[in-house]
């Protein structure tokens, strides 16, 4: 049985996986500057205000840019919506690539230990947070409970570097993903009730401080949510941030029926094609596809 607790009304299904996500930036050449040549990400389509970029040799695109934001330098404006999001190595060793190309460039790096996982975390022109990380096997994940064990400790680096086994990086490898969003909040009682209750993720970590983690799937998290932020405004419509972020499921019936959740759970929920787009307690929106 996997760790976690179920929602009460509709689950999204095990297979449930995210997309993309889509920011608001200051200068698009910068941001595109900074994504392909620090990130690793190359661009797959492009037009005068707008970009979309995926991991090399891939056509599923991770990110999406669009020109607007005012312009700002890299100095961090917290604000309820995105803390980061999330890029999903397939393997330990492109970490340790990773890491030694960012050493190599003189980028500023944070990191931590999850004990399901390890992670870089990086801003990127406009100060908005990414993390990039591997997660450990699931076999190794332990668990309290019904409670998955989430920590924060030090990260090897040393150990990480040398997982590259000295092969050079060349760039975000075939099979990274959007592994999962980490979001402020205002609190966390409403957004257990919309995240939860009514969009249907598992709640997998709800002991951390000030957070609570969400997935599908026995996966550790697809979500994190946190009031770390304190007292701070939503995003303003002219801010650097988050636009929105995609959840991706099997069917259109699944996307229909994780709209009509939340739909009945009071929250707006507008039908856009064949997908869906729901807007979170504080401004956030969601897209639900197929």
């Amino acid at each position: 049985m996997s760790p976690g607790v179920p929602p009460p009304g509709f689950r999204l299904p095990d297979a449930t996986h995210l997309g993309a996500v889509r920011l608001l930036v200051g200068d698009l050449e910068r941001s595109l500057a900074y994504y392909q040549d620090v990130i690793g990400l190359e661009v797959v389509a492009r037009s005068h205000d707008e970009a979309t970029l995926a991991p090399q040799g891939m056509s599923t695109p991770l990110l999406h840019l669009r020109a607007g934001a005012s312009v700002q330098g890299a100095r961090r404006v917290e604000r309820l919506g995105l803390y980061h999001f999330a890029i999903l190595l397939p393997n330990r060793a492109s970490l340790g690539r990773c890491l030694n190309h960012l050493a190599e460039s003189r980028v500023a790096v944070a990191s931590a230990d999850h004990a399901v996982s390890e992670a870089l975390y990086l801003w990127d022109p406009d100060g908005l947070g990414i993390e990039i990380y591997v997660d450990r096997p699931r076999d190794a994940w332990r668990t309290q409970g019904q409670e998955l064990f989430m920590t924060s400790e030090p990260l090897d680096l040393q150990g990480l570097s040398a997982a590259a086994d000295g092969l050079v990086w060349s760039g975000m490898p075939h099979g990274t993903t959007l592994g999962h969003m980490h979001l402020h909040v205002g609190d966390l009682t409403p957004a257990e009730a919309f995240y939860h209750a009514a969009l249907g993720f598992d709640k997998t970590v709800w002991s951390y401080p000030g957070a609570l983690f969400l997935a599908a799937g026995g996966y550790h998290h697809h979500l994190g949510t946190n009031t770390w932020a304190g007292s701070v405004p939503s995003r303003a419509a002219n801010e650097p941030g988050l636009l929105e972020w995609e959840i991706v499921v099997p069917t259109v019936d699944d996307a229909r029926a994780a709209a009509e959740s939340c739909a009945r759970a009071g929250y707006q929920a507008q039908a856009d094609g064949g997908s869906w787009l729901l807007t979170d307690p504080w401004g956030t929106s969601v897209r639900i596809l197929h």
